[in-house]
């Protein structure tokens, strides 16, 4: 049996039952079909970026993604459509757009993963989010085993999240992005730490090329982009999203914790003349906090281990959980356990884990 621990950037993970390995979209199709028609448990992987598996690893069929292939559909003035294979890397997919001229993805350089991977998170970075730019996918259905184009709006893309991590069983075939065709200048820069890097205001636009590369450099500082001779990109990226709570929470917390408003302004209403509105609803306001400053004020510092673990706190970024080499999973998640219990016992703020927990739980 083959241990997933190869195929993780984590580095963690017990063996699979059965490994298929899929490199044209009719392989994975039919694989796909064939242990649907039986009881069997299945897993899709990509890139492994956004995984954490159990030491006891996977008592089914794992679906291996190698598709590969980025084509462009369309040559309308102004646009630039293309088809994006599952399986494609997602930072060679980036380093293609920007090369062509293409603007939309140049924020989100750096994030490791398959680009089938990329709408079921909804992975965003630097004020960039896939849905930004994301027009459809060619989508394998569990339930019904058929295959069908999906639209982002069926996707109901969130912050770190989709119709397909809520529970939307089936296997993202390839991605179709809808980009602009700028001949080289970025979108505009919408992320504080980002214009200062480039030396901008917020909403200029500059170079795609230098977009890549201050995101690069921003991220590796982090240690959020995989280099082999560094600990510190043993990880799964953020392990925790950024918790989004009630304004009347939030109100609770220190006035010097980082919050920012998430609920959209109410859209226009038209009505015909004379007729009066049913009353809406008042929903309560809600706001996303950083999970960084939290675990840092809970006195979880860069680089925290416990006695005896191999696994740690990222010394350059305390959203990433890494493996310092011979970690177990257990380990893995024995610290983010010890995490959340003291951000909860400081804030009464659940953090909730960014990978998918394979065989394991916190």
């Amino acid at each position: 049996m083959t241990s997933l621990a190869e195929f993780t950037t984590l580095r963690v993970g017990g063996p699979a039952a059965r490994l298929v390995r899929a490199s044209t979209t009719d392989e994975l199709v039919d694989a796909a079909l064939e242990v649907w028609a039986t009881d069997e448990e299945w897993l899709v992987l990509g890139g492994g970026s956004n995984l954490l598996v159990g030491d006891d690893g996977f008592d089914g069929t794992v679906l291996k993604v190698e598709t590969r292939g980025i084509r462009r559909l369309d040559a309308a003035p102004g646009r630039a459509r293309i088809r994006v294979e599952a399986g494609e890397d997602w930072e060679a997919l980036v380093a293609y757009t920007v090369e062509q001229g293409w603007a939309g993805l140049e924020p989100l350089s750096g994030i490791p993963g398959s680009t089938g991977a990329s709408p079921v998170q909804n992975i965003g970075a630097y004020g960039a989010e896939v849905s930004s730019s994301l027009a459809a996918i060619d989508f394998l259905d569990h339930e019904t085993g058929d295959r069908m184009m999906l639209s982002a709006v069926d996707l109901a893309l969130g912050y770190r999240t989709s119709a397909l991590k809520r529970g939307r069983r089936g296997i993202v075939l390839a991605v179709e992005f809808d980009l602009a065709d700028t001949g080289g200048v970025s979108t505009p820069v919408a992320y504080p730490q980002l214009a200062t890097a480039l030396g901008v205001q917020l909403g200029d636009t500059v170079p795609l090329a230098d977009v890549r590369r201050a995101v690069l450099e921003l991220r590796r500082r982090k240690g959020m982009v995989l280099v082999a001779d560094d600990t510190d990109s043993v990880s799964a990226g953020s392990f925790f999203t950024n918790p989004i709570v009630p304004e009347n929470e939030a109100r609770k917390l220190p006035e010097d914790a980082p919050r920012w408003p998430v609920d959209p302004e109410p859209e226009d209403l038209v009505l015909p003349l004379g007729e009066v509105p049913a009353p809406r609803a008042v929903q309560p306001a809600r706001v996303k906090l950083s999970a960084a400053w939290l675990i840092e004020r809970a006195g979880i510092g860069r680089g925290f281990a416990l006695p005896g673990s191999r696994a740690a706190v990222s010394s350059k970024h305390t959203l990433a959980l890494t493996n310092r080499g011979g970690a177990t999973a257990e380990e893995i998640s024995e610290l983010a356990r010890y995490v959340q219990i003291r951000v909860f016992s400081q804030f009464g703020v659940h953090l909730e884990p960014e990978p998918n927990l394979i065989g394991i739980s916190l």
